[in-house]
């Protein structure tokens, strides 16, 4: 079959995936990964294994995108006001899910030092893109949802550094790789602060491209540019997609007047993007290390979402934050995708068997939050009162 028809396939699945989601109140992320899972390789297998291989470039495109939307939080003006108290808040849900899965693992399972050490520091991250899709979907604004993004911003930066210090670790424990103190600490310092110089860069070059721009179909073409110039810069210089284009909409919100102007014209072509973006996940989850994974798998699971809950429900509490970002900011934080994917795919690559064994349980807990986090975000963001639905309803009843 045509690959170009399978898009079309994706598209449609997608679609309909969505709307019987609407149909059970689940968000529309859920409705695109069960929809993607049925048309994959678990179920009918119409999307086999090679077209996910040969559609990654549009799962780097859409990561990029969700990245730069997720920029525009990242306003100097709001951050100078809360930025103190959203560090806090990351670095205790950062540090309380690392400390218990890794206990979870090493304590209570019996694995190997690295395996804990390698598999909690993957743990820690947190998908963005279907965050930001339920608060899309929503319309939500409010103290919950202004914490939510860039914690999940600063999370994902600082995860991408621990990964690659416990990864370095683990490979000296076992054997596979020499010690370095200065690859140790280089390695992911350059990988982000890399990643910031040059979202900077292409974030002042738009930034001025932007300001002499008076045509919208110009404007998007020219931003659109910029999104696979991050992508592609980031991938030759072996540095972080997410962080550059994340980077270069945050230098882009700052420098330009009327920034808006341009994340509004971003908007209108991302949905279809998202669209198959999360259907081609679905597609990618494989329902097979289910029967692998034992209670290891489930325990990983469980220390996850504990330690996120656990760590928000600190941090918010130690900043005095809104009741809202103290009850339902773990509960928000639940979703992982595309990060922990790729993360997987390195200690499979990297650590031999137990790499392997490692990546297969990270994609059984893929499976998993990637139906359950989005649902758990929307209630979360709906019992706070921000959705756009639950603000109408609260407008009536005055």
């Amino acid at each position: 079959m045509d690959l170009i028809f399978k898009l079309s396939v994706i598209v449609f699945i997608g679609l309909a995936g969505a709307r019987l989601a609407n149909y059970l109140k689940l968000p529309n992320i859920s409705g695109y990964v069960i929809g993607g899972l049925l048309i994959g390789p678990s179920f009918f297998n119409l999307i086999k294994t090679s077209d996910i291989d040969s559609l990654s470039m549009l799962n780097e495109i859409a990561l990029g995108a969700i990245a730069f939307s997720i920029g525009n939080e990242f306003l100097w003006e709001d951050m100078k006001k809360v930025g103190k108290k959203i560090m806090t808040i990351t670095l205790f849900q950062f540090i309380s899910t690392m400390v218990v899965v890794f206990l979870a693992m090493f304590v209570i399972f019996r694995q190997e030092f690295s395996f804990s050490l390698v598999i909690a520091s993957i743990a820690t991250a947190t998908a963005p893109a279907g965050i930001l899709l339920v608060i899309r979907e929503l319309r939500a604004k409010g103290p919950l949802v202004n914490t939510i993004l860039p914690v999940v911003a600063i999370d994902d930066a600082l995860g991408i550094m621990l990964f690659g210090i416990c990864l370095s670790v683990a490979k000296l424990l076992s054997g596979v790789g020499e010690f370095s103190l200065i690859k140790l600490i280089s390695a992911p310092l350059i990988e982000i602060g890399g990643s910031l110089i040059i979202g900077f860069i292409l974030g002042v070059v738009l930034s001025y491209l932007s300001t002499h721009s008076r045509s919208e179909d110009i404007l998007l073409s020219i931003v659109t540019g910029f999104i696979f110039a991050g992508v592609g810069l980031a991938n030759i210089l072996n540095l972080s997609p997410l962080l550059t284009c994340m980077m270069m909409s945050a230098t882009l919100v700052n420098v330009l007047p009327k920034s808006q102007r341009v994340f509004n014209l971003v908007s209108h072509i991302t949905p279809p993007i998202y669209l198959m973006f999360f259907t081609l996940a679905g597609s990618s989850l494989e329902l097979g290390v289910l029967s692998s994974v034992g209670f290891v798998g489930v325990g990983y699971i469980l220390a996850r979402a504990g330690g996120k809950l656990l760590g928000a429900n600190l941090g918010a509490k130690k900043v005095k934050a809104e009741d809202a970002v103290v009850k339902y900011l773990g509960m928000s934080l639940l979703p992982i995708g595309g990060v922990s994917i790729g993360l997987a795919a390195i200690v499979k690559s990297e650590l031999g068997q137990v790499g392997a064994r490692m990546s297969t349980i990270v994609l059984f807990s893929v499976l998993v939050f990637e139906i359950i986090g989005p649902i758990c975000t929307k209630i979360a963001i709906e019992k706070s009162g921000e959705s756009n639905k639950a603000k109408k309803m609260q407008a009536n009843t005055k």
